[in-house]
Protein backbone atom coordinates (compact mmCIF):
# COMPACT_ATOMS: atom_id res chain seq x y z
CA UNK A 1 0.00 0.00 0.00
CA UNK A 2 2.75 2.46 0.96
CA UNK A 3 4.73 1.61 -2.22
CA UNK A 4 1.67 2.39 -4.34
CA UNK A 5 1.13 5.68 -2.50
CA UNK A 6 4.81 6.50 -2.95
CA UNK A 7 4.43 6.02 -6.72
CA UNK A 8 1.53 8.49 -6.61
CA UNK A 9 4.01 10.93 -5.11
CA UNK A 10 5.99 10.91 -8.37
CA UNK A 11 2.92 12.32 -10.11
CA UNK A 12 4.23 15.87 -9.89
CA UNK A 13 7.25 15.10 -12.05
CA UNK A 14 4.97 14.30 -14.99
CA UNK A 15 1.90 16.40 -14.23
CA UNK A 16 3.69 19.70 -13.64
CA UNK A 17 4.87 20.13 -17.27
CA UNK A 18 1.41 19.12 -18.51
CA UNK A 19 -0.33 21.60 -16.20
CA UNK A 20 1.04 24.52 -18.21
CA UNK A 21 -0.05 23.03 -21.53
CA UNK A 22 -3.39 21.33 -20.85
CA UNK A 23 -6.50 21.75 -18.67
CA UNK A 24 -6.60 19.35 -15.74
CA UNK A 25 -9.82 17.71 -17.00
CA UNK A 26 -8.20 16.95 -20.37
CA UNK A 27 -5.27 15.23 -18.67
CA UNK A 28 -7.59 13.17 -16.46
CA UNK A 29 -9.62 12.08 -19.49
CA UNK A 30 -6.49 11.14 -21.48
CA UNK A 31 -5.16 9.11 -18.54
CA UNK A 32 -8.38 7.12 -18.31
CA UNK A 33 -8.55 6.61 -22.07
CA UNK A 34 -5.00 5.27 -22.31
CA UNK A 35 -5.35 2.90 -19.35
CA UNK A 36 -8.64 1.56 -20.70
CA UNK A 37 -6.99 0.95 -24.08
CA UNK A 38 -4.15 -0.99 -22.39
CA UNK A 39 -6.51 -3.04 -20.22
CA UNK A 40 -9.21 -3.57 -22.85
CA UNK A 41 -8.52 -7.34 -23.22
CA UNK A 42 -9.31 -7.75 -19.51
CA UNK A 43 -12.60 -5.85 -19.66
CA UNK A 44 -14.92 -8.73 -20.75
CA UNK A 45 -13.80 -10.97 -17.89
CA UNK A 46 -14.08 -8.08 -15.42
CA UNK A 47 -17.62 -7.32 -16.59
CA UNK A 48 -18.61 -10.99 -16.24
CA UNK A 49 -17.15 -11.06 -12.74
CA UNK A 50 -19.05 -7.91 -11.81
CA UNK A 51 -22.33 -9.27 -13.21
CA UNK A 52 -21.86 -12.35 -11.04
CA UNK A 53 -21.78 -10.10 -7.98
CA UNK A 54 -24.72 -8.42 -6.31
CA UNK A 55 -26.11 -4.86 -6.21
CA UNK A 56 -23.75 -3.90 -3.38
CA UNK A 57 -20.67 -4.58 -5.50
CA UNK A 58 -22.26 -2.86 -8.53
CA UNK A 59 -22.85 0.34 -6.59
CA UNK A 60 -19.39 0.13 -5.00
CA UNK A 61 -17.63 -0.17 -8.37
CA UNK A 62 -19.75 2.66 -9.79
CA UNK A 63 -18.70 4.93 -6.91
CA UNK A 64 -15.06 3.88 -7.25
CA UNK A 65 -14.99 4.57 -10.99
CA UNK A 66 -17.24 7.58 -11.29
CA UNK A 67 -16.64 9.11 -7.89
CA UNK A 68 -13.17 8.28 -6.60
CA UNK A 69 -11.50 8.14 -10.02
CA UNK A 70 -13.04 11.02 -11.99
CA UNK A 71 -15.38 13.19 -9.93
CA UNK A 72 -13.04 13.54 -6.94
CA UNK A 73 -10.25 14.87 -9.14
CA UNK A 74 -12.68 17.33 -10.75
CA UNK A 75 -13.90 18.55 -7.35
CA UNK A 76 -10.37 18.96 -6.04
CA UNK A 77 -9.38 20.94 -9.16
CA UNK A 78 -12.51 23.10 -8.82
CA UNK A 79 -11.60 23.80 -5.20
CA UNK A 80 -8.28 25.24 -6.32
CA UNK A 81 -9.96 27.31 -9.01
CA UNK A 82 -12.67 28.75 -6.76
CA UNK A 83 -10.55 29.81 -3.81
CA UNK A 84 -7.11 29.87 -2.28
CA UNK A 85 -4.84 26.83 -2.84
CA UNK A 86 -4.32 26.29 0.90
CA UNK A 87 -7.86 25.31 1.85
CA UNK A 88 -8.07 22.18 -0.36
CA UNK A 89 -4.74 20.93 0.97
CA UNK A 90 -5.85 21.46 4.57
CA UNK A 91 -9.16 19.67 4.15
CA UNK A 92 -7.67 16.81 2.10
CA UNK A 93 -5.85 15.79 5.28
CA UNK A 94 -9.26 14.75 6.65
CA UNK A 95 -9.39 11.89 4.14
CA UNK A 96 -8.05 9.28 6.60
CA UNK A 97 -10.72 10.26 9.12
CA UNK A 98 -13.46 9.80 6.50
CA UNK A 99 -11.94 6.41 5.62
CA UNK A 100 -11.85 5.28 9.25
CA UNK A 101 -15.51 6.19 9.73
CA UNK A 102 -16.54 4.51 6.47
CA UNK A 103 -14.55 1.38 7.34
CA UNK A 104 -16.39 1.17 10.65
CA UNK A 105 -19.84 1.71 9.10
CA UNK A 106 -19.48 -0.33 5.90
CA UNK A 107 -16.94 -3.02 6.76
CA UNK A 108 -17.39 -3.39 10.49
CA UNK A 109 -13.69 -2.78 11.18
CA UNK A 110 -12.95 -2.10 14.84
CA UNK A 111 -10.17 0.22 15.93
CA UNK A 112 -8.47 -0.39 19.25
CA UNK A 113 -7.15 2.51 21.28
CA UNK A 114 -3.60 1.80 20.15
CA UNK A 115 -4.55 2.86 16.61
CA UNK A 116 -4.51 6.49 17.70
CA UNK A 117 -0.84 6.13 18.66
CA UNK A 118 -0.11 5.77 14.94
CA UNK A 119 -3.00 7.73 13.38
CA UNK A 120 -2.65 10.99 15.27
CA UNK A 121 1.11 11.42 14.68
CA UNK A 122 0.65 10.47 11.01
CA UNK A 123 -2.07 13.09 10.53
CA UNK A 124 -0.03 15.69 12.40
CA UNK A 125 3.01 14.86 10.28
CA UNK A 126 0.98 15.17 7.07
CA UNK A 127 -0.25 18.59 8.23
CA UNK A 128 3.28 19.79 9.01
CA UNK A 129 4.51 18.47 5.69
CA UNK A 130 1.80 20.29 3.72
CA UNK A 131 2.60 23.83 4.90
CA UNK A 132 5.83 25.76 5.35
CA UNK A 133 4.22 27.55 8.31
CA UNK A 134 1.60 25.25 9.88
CA UNK A 135 0.30 28.05 12.12
CA UNK A 136 -0.69 30.41 9.31
CA UNK A 137 -3.51 28.54 7.59
CA UNK A 138 -6.80 30.20 6.77
CA UNK A 139 -9.90 28.34 5.62
CA UNK A 140 -11.53 30.45 2.90
CA UNK A 141 -14.99 30.38 1.35
CA UNK A 142 -17.56 27.73 2.22
CA UNK A 143 -17.87 26.66 -1.45
CA UNK A 144 -14.15 25.93 -1.67
CA UNK A 145 -14.29 24.01 1.59
CA UNK A 146 -17.26 21.92 0.47
CA UNK A 147 -15.60 21.05 -2.85
CA UNK A 148 -12.41 19.93 -1.09
CA UNK A 149 -14.34 17.96 1.52
CA UNK A 150 -16.30 16.24 -1.26
CA UNK A 151 -13.07 15.17 -2.96
CA UNK A 152 -11.59 13.88 0.30
CA UNK A 153 -14.78 11.94 1.10
CA UNK A 154 -14.85 10.35 -2.37
CA UNK A 155 -11.21 9.32 -2.19
CA UNK A 156 -11.82 7.85 1.26
CA UNK A 157 -14.87 6.01 -0.07
CA UNK A 158 -12.70 4.58 -2.83
CA UNK A 159 -10.31 3.11 -0.28
CA UNK A 160 -13.08 1.49 1.74
CA UNK A 161 -15.16 0.28 -1.21
CA UNK A 162 -12.09 -1.22 -2.88
CA UNK A 163 -11.66 -3.28 0.26
CA UNK A 164 -15.32 -4.26 0.11
CA UNK A 165 -15.30 -5.47 -3.50
CA UNK A 166 -12.00 -7.33 -3.02
CA UNK A 167 -14.10 -10.13 -1.53
CA UNK A 168 -15.61 -10.83 -4.97
CA UNK A 169 -13.32 -9.20 -7.53
CA UNK A 170 -9.61 -9.66 -8.23
CA UNK A 171 -7.26 -6.64 -8.28
CA UNK A 172 -6.98 -6.60 -12.10
CA UNK A 173 -10.77 -6.65 -12.40
CA UNK A 174 -11.22 -3.75 -9.98
CA UNK A 175 -8.54 -1.77 -11.82
CA UNK A 176 -10.04 -2.16 -15.30
CA UNK A 177 -13.55 -1.49 -14.02
CA UNK A 178 -12.42 1.64 -12.18
CA UNK A 179 -10.88 3.22 -15.27
CA UNK A 180 -13.58 1.99 -17.66
CA UNK A 181 -16.37 3.43 -15.55
CA UNK A 182 -14.37 6.56 -14.80
CA UNK A 183 -13.76 7.25 -18.51
CA UNK A 184 -17.28 8.46 -19.41
CA UNK A 185 -17.41 10.52 -16.21
CA UNK A 186 -14.09 12.14 -17.13
CA UNK A 187 -15.45 12.81 -20.63
CA UNK A 188 -18.51 14.54 -19.17
CA UNK A 189 -16.29 16.81 -17.05
CA UNK A 190 -14.26 17.78 -20.15
CA UNK A 191 -17.42 18.51 -22.13
CA UNK A 192 -19.09 20.54 -19.36
CA UNK A 193 -15.97 22.65 -18.88
CA UNK A 194 -15.59 23.15 -22.63
CA UNK A 195 -12.04 21.78 -22.66
CA UNK A 196 -10.39 19.95 -25.58
CA UNK A 197 -10.31 16.16 -25.59
CA UNK A 198 -7.03 15.85 -27.53
CA UNK A 199 -3.70 16.33 -25.75
CA UNK A 200 -1.56 16.84 -28.87
CA UNK A 201 1.50 14.87 -29.93
CA UNK A 202 3.84 17.10 -27.97
CA UNK A 203 2.19 16.04 -24.70
CA UNK A 204 1.54 12.39 -25.63
CA UNK A 205 4.67 10.93 -24.00
CA UNK A 206 4.12 12.78 -20.74
CA UNK A 207 0.48 11.72 -20.56
CA UNK A 208 1.41 8.10 -21.32
CA UNK A 209 4.00 7.98 -18.54
CA UNK A 210 1.57 9.67 -16.15
CA UNK A 211 -1.15 7.14 -16.94
CA UNK A 212 1.04 4.06 -16.77
CA UNK A 213 3.36 4.71 -13.79
CA UNK A 214 1.63 6.72 -11.02
CA UNK A 215 -1.65 5.66 -12.64
CA UNK A 216 -1.91 2.04 -13.72
CA UNK A 217 1.14 0.57 -11.98
CA UNK A 218 0.48 2.31 -8.66
CA UNK A 219 -3.21 1.48 -8.65
CA UNK A 220 -2.55 -2.17 -9.50
CA UNK A 221 -0.19 -2.47 -6.53
CA UNK A 222 -2.73 -0.62 -4.40
CA UNK A 223 -5.52 -3.11 -5.13
CA UNK A 224 -3.21 -6.09 -4.60
CA UNK A 225 -2.32 -4.72 -1.17
CA UNK A 226 -5.94 -3.90 -0.42
CA UNK A 227 -6.88 -7.61 -0.53
CA UNK A 228 -4.97 -8.19 2.69
CA UNK A 229 -5.06 -4.75 4.31
CA UNK A 230 -7.94 -3.38 6.40
CA UNK A 231 -9.13 -0.04 5.09
CA UNK A 232 -8.36 1.84 8.31
CA UNK A 233 -4.75 0.63 8.09
CA UNK A 234 -4.49 1.28 4.36
CA UNK A 235 -5.51 4.91 4.69
CA UNK A 236 -2.46 5.58 6.87
CA UNK A 237 -0.19 3.85 4.37
CA UNK A 238 -1.53 6.27 1.76
CA UNK A 239 0.19 9.10 3.65
CA UNK A 240 3.38 7.89 1.95
CA UNK A 241 2.07 9.97 -0.96
CA UNK A 242 2.85 13.43 0.52
CA UNK A 243 6.23 12.14 1.73
CA UNK A 244 7.29 11.04 -1.75
CA UNK A 245 5.81 14.17 -3.31
CA UNK A 246 7.87 16.31 -0.93
CA UNK A 247 11.10 14.42 -1.65
CA UNK A 248 10.53 14.66 -5.41
CA UNK A 249 9.87 18.39 -5.10
CA UNK A 250 13.11 18.94 -3.19
CA UNK A 251 15.46 16.68 -5.15
CA UNK A 252 14.14 17.16 -8.68
CA UNK A 253 11.87 20.19 -8.89
CA UNK A 254 14.07 22.54 -6.85
CA UNK A 255 11.63 23.21 -4.02
CA UNK A 256 12.68 23.78 -0.42
CA UNK A 257 11.16 22.54 2.82
CA UNK A 258 10.96 24.39 6.11
CA UNK A 259 12.18 22.85 9.35
CA UNK A 260 8.62 21.90 10.35
CA UNK A 261 8.04 20.25 6.96
CA UNK A 262 11.12 18.05 7.41
CA UNK A 263 9.85 17.17 10.89
CA UNK A 264 6.49 16.26 9.39
CA UNK A 265 8.16 14.03 6.78
CA UNK A 266 10.03 12.11 9.46
CA UNK A 267 6.89 11.76 11.61
CA UNK A 268 4.81 10.38 8.72
CA UNK A 269 7.49 7.83 7.76
CA UNK A 270 7.93 6.76 11.37
CA UNK A 271 4.17 6.40 11.94
CA UNK A 272 3.55 4.34 8.80
CA UNK A 273 6.58 2.13 9.40
CA UNK A 274 5.71 1.70 13.07
CA UNK A 275 2.15 0.64 12.26
CA UNK A 276 3.43 -1.98 9.81
CA UNK A 277 5.91 -3.42 12.29
CA UNK A 278 3.31 -3.48 15.05
CA UNK A 279 0.69 -5.29 12.97
CA UNK A 280 3.19 -7.95 11.84
CA UNK A 281 4.78 -8.58 15.20
CA UNK A 282 1.97 -8.08 17.71
CA UNK A 283 -0.75 -10.50 18.71
CA UNK A 284 -3.05 -7.56 19.54
CA UNK A 285 -3.59 -5.84 16.18
CA UNK A 286 -4.95 -2.31 16.44
CA UNK A 287 -7.26 -2.79 13.43
CA UNK A 288 -9.61 -5.74 13.82
CA UNK A 289 -11.65 -7.15 10.94
CA UNK A 290 -15.00 -8.88 11.58
CA UNK A 291 -14.26 -11.55 8.98
CA UNK A 292 -11.69 -12.60 6.42
CA UNK A 293 -11.92 -10.53 3.23
CA UNK A 294 -10.35 -11.57 -0.05
CA UNK A 295 -10.44 -13.97 -2.94
CA UNK A 296 -8.11 -16.64 -4.07
CA UNK A 297 -5.67 -15.81 -6.87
Amino acid sequence: MAVAAALWGTDGLLRLPLADALPAATVVFAEHLLVVAVLLPLLPRAVRALLACGPVEWVAVLVIGGGSSALATALFTAAFQSGDPVTPLVLQKLQPLFAMLAAFLLLGERLRGGYLLFALPALLGAWLLAFADPFEVEVAAARTALLALGAAALWAAGTVLARLVSARLRPAEVTVLRFSIGLPFAAIVVAVQGNPFAVGWGNAVGVALLALVPGLLALSLYYVGMRATPAARATLAELAFPVTAALVSVTVLGATLSVTQWIGLVVVVASITGLGWHERGSEAAVVVEPRKVGVSP
